[in-house]
């Protein structure tokens, strides 16, 4: 039992070179100290431990990093089994009433407000708090890629106006991104006991996570003023993951094809829908629980189309 406030939880794998990046720039948060940090590392083959020992030797008091090494059997060795061992040995360190667990990646490099922006939100009221993905500048897109993500960014800004405008949600309001993955997302210790934790599935346990908290009560928001910058790595560690995305991604514009998405008639479809549902029996968590039933939007919209 502790009084600490955060923990954060990174599962890592084959993330020596990444590993001193996080933790420096969570070492240089704007929050008092000491930072908790609970690191999974699991079937690796290159020396992140030391990498990690030589940052906290680096930090000292500054860092309280807590790691665990695990050689997860091949079945069961993806993203969910690993950020669940994160997330529950960080769940262990924190205040078990008031606690907040924050996730993200071994990839990541947070600027210095992201953990007090987090915090700010959750005693503003949320229960869960997602952060804004940015590509690292460090890491700059090639131009062509960066023009498909200025396309990309301008299609679920759209997204977002047309929900705001047909189902707005009084706790997570305008203006606001659509963010929730874990690689940068806090939740209340009470409410992610509740959901019964990370899901131990292959792919999408971020996603997962924060549907069963929504279905169990919590409020989900998505300040702007939370977000984190990202690895644009085309290789990476989970299978269905940012890096699997990018590749896609990039294969199309080197391909010269057309990227395809839900229509906006579809998004102000659904968003009728959970507008109609949340005021039915079991409101906001209805919503929650049924939506994932309903048939996948169809991407029959070329990217880059006016609404």
């Amino acid at each position: 039992m502790t009084d600490a406030r955060f923990c954060v939880c990174v599962p890592a794998r084959d993330e020596a070179d990444r590993l001193p990046i996080l933790l420096d720039a969570l070492a240089r948060q704007d929050v008092d100290g000491p930072i908790r940090v609970s690191i999974l590392i699991n079937n690796t083959v290159d020396d992140s431990v030391a990498a990690v020992a030589r940052a906290q030797a680096a930090w000292g008091e500054r860092l309280h990093l807590a790691v665990a090494c695990h050689d997860i059997p091949p079945e069961r060795a993806h993203a969910g089994t690993a950020r669940r061992l994160a997330m529950d040995a960080g769940l262990a360190r924190i205040d078990p009433d008031r606690g907040v667990l924050i996730s993200t990646d071994a990839d990541t490099r947070p600027p210095s407000d992201w953990i007090s922006a987090m915090l700010r939100a959750i005693d503003a009221g949320l229960d869960i708090v997602g952060g804004r993905i940015v590509v690292d500048d460090a890491e700059p897109l090639a131009a062509d890629m960066n023009a498909m993500q200025v396309k990309l960014d301008r299609y679920w800004a759209c997204v977002r106006a047309i929900e705001d405008d047909i189902d707005p949600c009084r706790w997570d309001p305008a203006p606001r991104h659509g963010d929730h993955t874990g690689a940068s997302l806090a939740i209340l210790a009470p409410l992610y006991r509740t959901a019964g934790g990370v899901p131990a599935i292959p792919a999408g346990e971020d996603r997962a996570l924060v549907e069963a908290a929504v279905a169990a009560g919590g409020r989900l928001g998505h300040p702007m003023s939370v977000w984190t910058r990202v690895s644009a790595r085309t290789i990476g560690r989970a299978t269905g993951g940012m890096a699997d995305h990018m590749q896609a991604l990039s294969d199309r514009v080197a391909r010269g094809e057309s990227t395809f998405l839900p229509s906006f008639d579809q998004w102000r479809a659904r968003a009728a829908w959970r507008r109609m549902r949340r005021d039915q029996p079991g409101g906001d968590a209805g919503v929650a629980r049924d939506e994932p039933l309903l048939p996948p939007m169809r991407c029959d919209m070329p990217l880059g189309l006016d609404r």
